[in-house]
């Protein structure tokens, strides 16, 4: 099958996709035909080496959690899942950037009716971030929330979880996502040089009660600024500045659970969440995707599509 690899930690230009043995789903897991499999800032940060000390690379190395696609066999041992079933969750073993990976059983749900292929390929890590932020700051229907990244892959859907806490939600992005974010029901303010004015404008006079930030780059030091007390502040990315001051780092690992991602795939199954899909990529044009994620300014999820085989691998009727 064809597979993402990487040999040796570096920029773009050191993605392979290459030619590897097709896996064997072993007790409890099964084989998935790859539909759709989202890309991360993560894994860009992994691929250079700067996560070695909390996440290193084995050589050669693949990538990916996310992943969306049909049952084509099953282990011994697997519950709720058959040959056919359409699919979607993750696998922690860095390997969804593929035509096929196998998962566990217990890290997969159903692919809702009517949800699309790119959006169900992509939930999982954005999803469960963008879920743990707004658990950790917990906002309530008479409070203020600001999200930073607002119309990134988290922030996108934080802002849109939080707003169903029934808070008002300031997104900070750039101008040209501040449509996108009113018909969201947002309140959009321009990032960088005059923010803190801008959500002081935004908010009414009224305190800002929490703050999330998805992007890092001071924004735990302005929500301190603003007077959100440091338990209401939480980030995925500045972890030194949240040890300073007493923020929280809720992210990912926080709500990594199958149940998580069949709530999220339900509710945007039923037009509860809108998931904005940024560009879809064949996997051969897997270090076109990361050049475009790692410019930082897609409104939304980058997705690959690696293209169906046609029929069943050997072995696809066992179990």
């Amino acid at each position: 099958m064809q597979a993402v690899r990487f040999h040796a930690y570096g920029g773009i230009d050191v993605l392979r996709v290459e030619e590897v043995e097709r896996p064997v789903p072993g007790p409890g897991q099964v084989l998935v035909e790859v539909r759709a499999a989202g890309i991360q800032p993560g894994e860009a940060m992994i691929r250079e080496g700067a996560r070695h000390g909390r996440w290193p690379a084995t050589f050669p190395s693949g990538q990916g959690s996310d992943l969306a696609g049909v049952v084509v066999e099953a282990g011994p041992e697997v519950r709720g899942f058959a040959v056919g079933d359409e699919v979607l969750g993750f696998t922690h073993r860095r390997a969804s950037h593929a035509e096929y990976v196998v998962a566990d059983d217990v890290n997969l749900v159903t692919r809702p009716e009517g949800l699309p292929w790119e959006v169900a390929g992509s939930l999982y890590v954005a999803g469960t971030t963008a879920y743990a932020t707004v658990f950790a700051v917990d906002p309530r229907p008479d409070e203020t929330v600001v999200v930073s990244g607002a119309a990134g892959g988290v922030g996108s859907l934080a802002v849109q979880l939080a707003r169903r806490r029934g808070a008002t939600v300031i997104g900070l992005a750039s101008g040209r996502n501040h449509a996108w974010l009113a018909d969201h029901g947002i309140v959009p303010v321009a990032y960088g040089e005059g923010a803190a004015e801008g959500i002081r404008k935004a908010a009414g006079g009224k305190d800002v009660d929490a703050f999330i930030d998805t992007f890092g780059d001071g924004y735990v030091d302005l929500a301190v600024d603003l007077g959100v007390r440091p338990e209401r502040i939480n980030t995925i990315r500045d972890w030194q500045a949240a040890a300073r001051v007493g923020a929280r780092t809720y992210g990912e690992g926080s709500a990594a659970s199958a149940v998580v991602v069949g709530e999220l795939a339900r509710l945007a199954a039923r037009g509860g969440l809108d998931v904005p899909i940024a560009r879809v990529y064949p996997l051969e044009r897997v270090r076109d995707a990361f050049r475009e994620l790692e410019q930082g300014h897609a409104q939304g999820k980058i997705v690959l599509r690696p293209q169906p085989r046609s029929g069943p691998p050997a072995g696809a009727l066992r179990g």
